[in-house]
């Protein structure tokens, strides 16, 4: 008896612990009683009826869905084959498991449709430089679809878009004679800028070249106009002291004389074929003539006396 009772215990906590559910912290628990939604639970340790209850966990965490490599026809007919990958999350349990049958499949299929339209409207050029565009598009779009299944998308990423082999082709060959034809403008600008910046420097060095030689002449000049003066003037001066030796009866007057004869001896020293002599010169000759008869005379006695 006591055996039965045991294991009727046993078998009564065995069937208890079935009852038993945890919900994880990032998980939402729908819980039905006999084919109907009894109630949400939240993360933390739940009791259901066992084999009368039954719990769905759904779990609430941002996921990202592969959509598989598709050929998308451009504006301009060109074929595109394009992959691209969705990050979603589920904002409502209840919609998500009982809206749809299958999110994760039901989502694919809308992106793959909504891909083509909005790359249909794109030529084969802004298909390649307006992810952005697309990206932003596109999950506008998913969007506003998956709001009745409980589901936001954060995310549309494009990860490639493959254009065909010959297409491929044509566009290496543009983009290399446009970086050829960029590199032969920037080649022939730099040459003219080098030949301008040359020219340049020429041009100052033959302005400085100039000035130098100007203010070198102009040096020169006023150096030889400073001599002519002084020189102009120190015979000036020595002319006036002669002049005023003669007239003032300076005992000196007969050597000035002969300096004056010797300054006027210099001065007509050169190629002129006239030379002006001053009034003053008859007196100074006067002089000269007496200084000669007197020699003369001092020559006459000498020769007397011997």
């Amino acid at each position: 008896m006591y055996i039965v009772l045991i294991a009727i215990a046993i078998l009564l906590l065995i069937i208890a612990a079935t009852g038993i559910r945890i919900v994880r912290p990032y998980e939402r628990g729908l819980i039905e009683r006999l084919g109907e939604f009894k109630k949400e639970v939240r993360s933390g340790l739940h009791f259901i009826i066992p084999f009368f209850d039954h719990m769905i966990k759904v779990d609430m965490r941002e996921h990202v869905i592969d959509v598989p490599p598709q050929e998308v026809i451009t504006k301009d007919n060109v074929v595109v084959v394009v992959d691209a990958v969705i990050y979603y999350e589920i904002t409502d349990a209840f919609k998500s498991v009982y809206n749809v049958s299958n999110f994760e499949f039901a989502t694919i299929k809308l992106a793959q449709t909504n891909l083509r339209n909005v790359i249909g409207e794109l030529e084969l050029d802004q298909t390649l430089t307006s992810r952005e565009s697309i990206n932003t598009k596109l999950r506008t779009v998913l969007d506003e679809a998956t709001d009745k299944w409980g589901i936001r998308i954060t995310r549309v990423e494009i990860k490639k878009i493959d254009p065909p082999k010959d297409i491929m082709e044509a566009m290496s060959k543009q983009m290399k004679a446009e970086r050829t034809k960029r590199a032969a403008i920037l080649e022939a600008e730099g040459i003219r800028q080098s030949e301008i910046t040359k020219a340049e420097g020429e041009r100052q060095s033959a302005i400085l070249r100039a000035e130098g030689e100007a203010q070198a002449i102009k040096l020169v000049a006023d150096a030889n106009k400073y001599k002519v003066i002084a020189e102009a003037e120190g015979q000036a001066a020595a002319i006036i002291n002669v002049f005023k030796s003669i007239h003032e009866g300076n005992p000196t007057n007969d050597l000035i004389a002969i300096k004056y004869l010797e300054a006027l001896r210099d001065i007509a020293n050169g190629q002129a074929t006239k030379v002006f002599i001053p009034l003053e010169t008859s007196s100074i000759l006067g002089t000269v003539g007496a200084m000669a008869e007197m020699f003369k005379e001092q020559g006459k006695s000498e020769d007397g006396r011997r």
